[in-house]
């Protein structure tokens, strides 16, 4: 009886953390626009994450009544900063001066570098034929969007400086997915809680250094920008964020990397529908094509 419905509640589990991450993620593109509206992106991030790691931090020692090794927490760090210093706030970086929808869009790109990395450096499992074809659609979706030598390209209303960011922080954010089954983590809220404030300090560093004056806004933060980071911390990182973690933890990496392709969808029809942002028929030509490219390559799982 214990194997038939351990199974069962595994499978319950996945699909349920799956549709927390592929639904709530999605918001949170428009959720921080709304935020970065009256407070800077790096600063944004180290009180959004601060706040919701010390939340899920209490709450982990209650339930998981465990103290982690030296080890686990020099992990935990090492992950936390990859994921959420590097790769969530280049994405609040990049959201703060491109459309939503369009920064969801570039994201959906992630499988190509979970798979590459994988391949190179962990697993070595070759790519399949599928696999590379969905690759090269993707990123051939991705240009007929951000063309530099289209004619659109004289009447953009925002940079492309963001783009190569954004390809870092989703480079990092991959790499630290990976490293998760494969280092020593914490307990599973705990090690989420430690990653949280582990990027929440390298984002706060990173906004001393690059954004002076920072906290001069937070007094004059918008009601728009304060119930969004509300959302943030409390829908985005304790819901969304410990989900993907036990999806990092316990589902295959490709079937975790899907949430590409849902993520983008939701955040351009709320950009659109909520945030006066434009698509129009280019835009929504290479959204398919992209989204068809990273369908391809999470076919076979």
């Amino acid at each position: 009886m214990t194997n038939a419905v351990k199974p069962a509640s595994y499978r319950t589990h996945t699909f349920l953390y799956l549709l927390a991450v592929y639904i709530i993620w999605g918001s949170t593109y428009l959720g921080i626009k709304f935020a970065t509206e009256s407070v800077p992106p790096f600063l944004l991030s180290a009180l959004r994450f601060f706040l919701a790691g010390c939340i899920l931090l209490g709450i982990g020692y209650w339930k998981e009544r465990s103290i982690p090794a030296w080890q686990q927490i020099r992990a935990a760090i090492f992950v936390g900063v990859l994921l959420i210093g590097v790769g969530n706030t280049t994405v609040a970086l990049a959201v703060h001066y491109m459309p939503s929808g369009l920064v969801a869009l570039i994201v959906a790109a992630m499988p190509a570098w979970f798979m590459g990395l994988d391949w190179a450096f962990f697993s070595k499992k070759k790519p399949s034929l599928l696999t590379i074809l969905g690759i090269v659609l993707g990123f051939l979706g991705l240009f007929l969007l951000f063309n530099p030598f289209s004619a659109a390209h004289a009447t953009r209303s925002f940079p492309l400086w963001p783009i190569p960011v954004i390809v870092t922080g989703s480079i990092c954010w991959a790499t630290g997915s990976l490293f998760v089954q494969r280092l020593p983590m914490p307990a599973q809220m705990t090690s989420t809680a430690i990653q949280m404030l582990a990027g929440a300090v390298f984002s706060l560093l990173v906004s001393f250094c690059l954004e002076p004056g920072a906290w001069s806004t937070l007094p004059g933060m918008s009601q728009r920008s304060l119930l969004a980071y509300i959302y943030l911390v409390m829908i985005g990182s304790l819901v969304g964020y410990t989900s993907y973690s036990w999806l990092t933890r316990n589902a295959p990496p490709r079937l975790t990397a899907t949430y590409a392709y849902v993520n983008p969808v939701v955040a351009m029809f709320l950009g659109w529908a909520v945030g006066n942002e434009v698509i129009d028929s280019m835009v929504g030509v290479s959204a398919a094509i992209v989204i068809a490219g990273v369908v391809l390559m999470t076919l076979k799982k």
